[in-house]
């Protein structure tokens, strides 16, 4: 079965799940977050788009709730073995399906946790369920616990993270590679995505951003392709991924010499990037990584043309987002969630100079250390020009 990790290091991570509801009151979880079933268990799918759960004991028994296109994928991916499914018709709400499972497990008049914050249960699924266990059950928002957990990656992890960012590398390569006068940006995108194909690596979680002239001042994918100019810029922010595993990278390459402003632009860029990453270090607030970014790029006089956040956490993600747990773990003024190490952060610093027209970026996936952080991405800093 393509089940990625041992059967030891997956019942490791329900443990601590299970010590988490434990140590919150709870009797059990139901898990929506399509990341937080391929941690526990190994199940890999896109089946999350319609309701599907994994109701999770406290005592480490499971039984997940989907569709039936999904219970072979379940059987083939994951280590569930208690596997229902409920009946596509009109009308249904599949909540009817959950109690009686939870009957099972003797949650009635028990304290739930629920994933309510998951891209998998919307907001008409997510008040279905709310109305249907309300006097059945306690409910409690239980959405970070996985997620916190998952932070922090198992040598396991961290191996297909390192893979993840050799395919980054050599995917920006072959965008340099490219990168020239007349080249069409969709040869690009097609290039570097089947560097990771042919690497043994999947699709990101979101779309790559690739955009040229004024779309270079994006940091959004937009539709629609060009053909790059003698003088221009191409911004490309764009992710290596492994088993799910994502190393992001960020890069402004220069199509022509470029003006001096974004030479300064560039070199303000990688002081920034250098202040940021010596913040990060483990038992500190990881707020401080964005008061170094942006004290750096402050004095340059970049306050204008900066964001409000630099960088986040990665780990493995599905669509439509490779932010991991962004609410938690996103470089922020003030984030008082606490670098540990084996955390996996993409720090990128980001100038848009909307009067001028220009674009700066730069940006690497690090793993927190002992004493710091260490790069994993190891694709060249400097300025291309070509």
């Amino acid at each position: 079965m393509p089940i990625h990790f041992s059967e030891d290091e997956l019942a490791g991570r329900r443990a601590r799940a299970c010590a988490g509801m434990q140590a919150r009151g709870l009797d059990g979880l139901l898990v929506f977050k399509q990341e937080s079933l391929y941690w526990l268990t190994g199940f890999d799918t896109f089946g999350y788009v319609y309701f599907q759960c994994l109701y999770l004991a406290a005592d480490g028994r499971m039984t997940l709730l989907t569709r039936a296109p999904d219970l072979r994928q379940a059987r083939f991916t994951s280590v569930v073995e208690d596997v229902r499914v409920w009946v596509d018709r009109e009308g249904v709400q599949p909540v009817d399906d959950l109690k009686p499972i939870l009957e099972e497990h003797g949650a009635r008049g028990g304290r739930i946790g629920v994933e309510w914050h998951a891209y998998g249960l919307t907001a008409r699924e997510g008040f279905r369920l709310k109305e249907g266990l309300d006097g059945w059950c306690a409910t409690e928002d239980a959405s970070d616990l996985v997620s916190r957990l998952r932070l922090v990656k198992s040598p396991a992890e961290l191996d297909y993270v390192r893979m993840a960012a050799q395919l980054a590398d050599r995917s920006y390569d072959a965008a340099v590679a490219l990168a020239a006068p007349g080249t069409y940006e969709g040869d690009i995108l097609a290039e570097m995505q089947g560097v990771v194909f042919r690497g043994g690596g999947d699709d990101p979680a979101n779309e790559t951003i690739i955009g040229s002239g004024p779309g270079a001042l994006m940091c959004r994918y937009f539709t629609g392709r060009r053909h790059l100019d003698a003088d221009d810029q191409l911004t490309l922010e764009f992710a290596g991924v492994y088993r799910h595993y994502h190393a992001a990278l960020m890069r402004t390459i220069r199509i022509g010499r470029p003006p001096r402003e974004q030479v300064a632009m560039h070199d303000a860029a990688l002081e920034s990037l250098a202040a940021a990453k010596h913040a990060l270090i483990p038992g500190r607030p990881i707020g401080d990584v964005f008061d170094a970014h942006a004290r750096a790029l402050d004095e340059h006089g970049f306050r204008k043309a900066r964001m409000n956040a630099c960088g986040y956490a990665l780990g493995a993600t599905y669509a439509p987002n490779w932010m991991d747990f962004p609410e938690g773990s996103m470089f922020f003024h003030g984030n008082p969630t606490v670098a540990e190490p084996d955390m996996v952060f993409f720090i990128h610093i980001i100038l848009f100079d909307s009067d001028r027209g220009l674009a700066m970026t730069s940006g690497q996936t690090v793993v927190v250390t002992d004493t710091g952080c260490e790069p994993l991405t190891r694709a060249p800093l400097e300025l291309v020009v070509k």
